[in-house]
């Protein structure tokens, strides 16, 4: 398993407006072959950052999705990005 996490950093008056440009993102994602969780959303705290997370069944599954990454005009957006991926090698259930 591979699990994407981090956050972006945008305009606190823009982040609303981007997370919706997101919507179809995270549709295809949760869509895609291998995705077990993909969620982007507004931090509760910081009103211009945005939180990443991502769960997939493989590196393959990862790479099948990503293709060039965020759009031109994502990626203009953003001020910073501190988003990384981890390899998993043992899961526990806390439910």
């Amino acid at each position: 398993m591979v699990i994407v996490a981090g956050h972006l950093l945008v305009e606190p008056a823009q982040r609303d407006a981007y997370l919706r440009g997101c919507v179809a993102v995270v549709e295809a994602a949760r869509a895609a072959k291998g995705c077990l969780d993909f969620s982007i959303s507004a931090d509760l705290l910081d009103p211009g950052r945005i939180t990443v997370l991502e769960r997939w069944s493989s590196q393959e599954a990862v790479e099948a999705f990503r293709g060039s990454g965020p759009s031109d005009g994502q990626g203009a957006a953003m001020l910073a990005a501190d988003v990384a991926e981890y390899d998993v090698a043992d899961v526990r259930s806390l439910t």
